[in-house]
This record gives structure tokens, sequence and C-alpha cells, in this order.
């Protein structure tokens, strides 16, 4: 199933004590929501599972597909909301991953959407290839070994992470993805500054990053492809869309929950790092 969101926007303030704040898509003033915001540290803990959805086979793609409108949680908190000063947004279309763990697939096709090419997830999901030989667990239950995310997708996109069923995919099969669907000047890579991202933003080109679901920082680690790749991992790895950059915020379409809303470049920045500053910048 494929969600468009056109209800709220939120912003998520800085690691130490910021807000969460919910304001209309337009940036009209409105009365916006408000809960407590934290950034966990890295450690030990219980992986964070991304969300579950029904295996709805897509149809053929197609721009004139209906969405249903994704429903935000209910307020805690009344408030009013402004925009971040200064912002640049750029008009990427909001789309909900369509299967447990395609958020790479997702935030791919919102960055190909903003350009005109509509294509369902599952189709470009194929170019993706799983690796579906399962992961091989080390006596203290981390992983060991398993599939390259650089190369294909690891395990089944229904599988869960906790489970060690599925994983992801990263940049460089996403890139392929984007040239060979109508963005031959995409780029992408690992080690982008923060200035670099926020500069595109700022010329309106969306940009695929990957962070851990929720901005959540559980304990990373690595693994040894079958190929022979040190690989890094977090047991939430997730991918987003960025559509737009202010003096102090960035704005993400999420494929999770098929939301938007704002996070400070401080938490952005911290759990960005933990995948060595990935991204695809569309263009």
């Amino acid at each position: 199933m494929k969600v468009l969101t056109i209800a709220s926007t939120a912003v998520i303030a800085s690691t130490l004590g910021g807000s969460l704040l919910l304001s209309p898509v337009h940036h009209e003033a409105a009365v916006a929501i408000a809960s407590p915001a934290s950034l966990p540290v890295t450690g030990s803990g219980t992986p964070v599972l991304r969300i579950k959805h029904a295996n709805d086979v897509e149809s053929v793609p197609a721009p004139t597909e209906i969405y249903e409108q994704y429903v935000a949680p209910a307020p805690v908190v009344a408030a009013q909301a402004i925009p971040p000063a200064g912002y640049v947004t750029i008009a990427v279309p909001i789309y909900r991953q369509t299967r447990a763990l395609n958020c790479e697939t997702g935030a791919l096709q919102m960055g190909l959407a903003a350009y005109g090419h509509y294509f369902s997830q599952d189709s470009l999901f194929a170019y993706e290839k799983p690796d579906l030989r399962r992961a091989l667990v080390g006596a203290n239950g981390t992983v060991s070994q398993w599939g390259d995310p650089y190369t294909n997708f690891v395990g089944s996109v229904n599988g869960t992470e906790s489970g060690l069923t599925g994983y992801g995919v990263y940049y460089p099969v996403i890139l392929s993805i984007a040239h060979s669907h109508g963005l031959p000047n995409a780029y992408g890579g690992e080690g982008f500054s923060p200035t670099t991202i926020y500069a595109e933003l700022a010329a309106r080109h969306p940009v695929e990053v990957w962070v851990e679901a929720r901005w959540s920082r559980p304990r990373l680690g690595t693994w040894t492809a079958w190929d022979g790749r040190r690989i890094r991992y977090s047991l939430a790895e997730h991918a987003v869309i960025l559509s737009g950059v202010s003096a102090t915020s960035v704005r993400v379409n999420d494929p999770q929950f098929g939301s938007q809303y704002w996070v400070s470049k401080a938490t952005f920045e911290t759990v960005w790092r933990d995948f060595g500053n990935m991204a695809v910048i569309f263009r």
C-alpha cells in the first residue's frame, strides 16, 4: 500500500532538549503538536524495529495512482508552530514504504518523482537483486557474516532486522537505479560533509541519506560479507529523503510512516555519522 501525506510537517529539535513541532506542509500558521524529543546514545540495547506493512503487489507504474492519506498520531501538547527561519523547501512527494524493509526504495521513489519520474516501489526493488542467504551469528548474538549491501539488498525485504531475516541496501545500488531511471546526473558516496548536503538542498536537489529509524542510536557493529568486504551496520538502518533546509534544520520525507518533518542539524549530523555520511544526491 502506498500512502501520501499532505497533513503535517514537523520540527524535531536538537539532541539535548528541543521539542517536536508539527505545522502544515505549506507553512501556514497553525496549532502544532509538541512532545519531548531526545537522542539516545550509542550502546547496547533493544534494536529498533521498522514498521511492517501488508505485502500488497503494486500496480503498473503510473503517476495517477491513488495514495491513502497518512493519519498523524494524536497531539501531546498544543503549541504555536512557525517554520525555521530562512528555509528552502523542495517539492518532493511523500510516499510510505510498501514493504517491511524497503525504506531505501521508498526514498528513491520520492527522489525520482521529484523530477517527474514515477515508478512503483516493487518495480524499482526488482533492480536490487536481493541476496536471500541467512546471516551467520556469532557467539554473542552479533552478525558475523551476511550479504553485501553495497552490491545487493541483503535478506528478505519482508523480513525483520531484529530477527536477522532482512536488512537493506546501500548507496551504490540506489545510485545505479537512479541513473537508469531518468537521473544520469545523480551522484552519491560516503564521507560527504554536511556543508555539501546543505548546499545541494539549497539548490533544490533532494538528497537520500542513511540514518537510523526514529533517529535512535542502537549499538553499531560490523560483519564480513560473503565477498570479504567489512560492512558497518545498525539493526535500525533506515533511509530518508531530505527535502528542505534552514539555518538550523533539515526537512525529512520519511518513508517509514509516510510523514514529513523538520529535524535539527545537530540531530541529523549525529545519526548520519553512524553510516559514514552516506548519501545519494538527486539532480
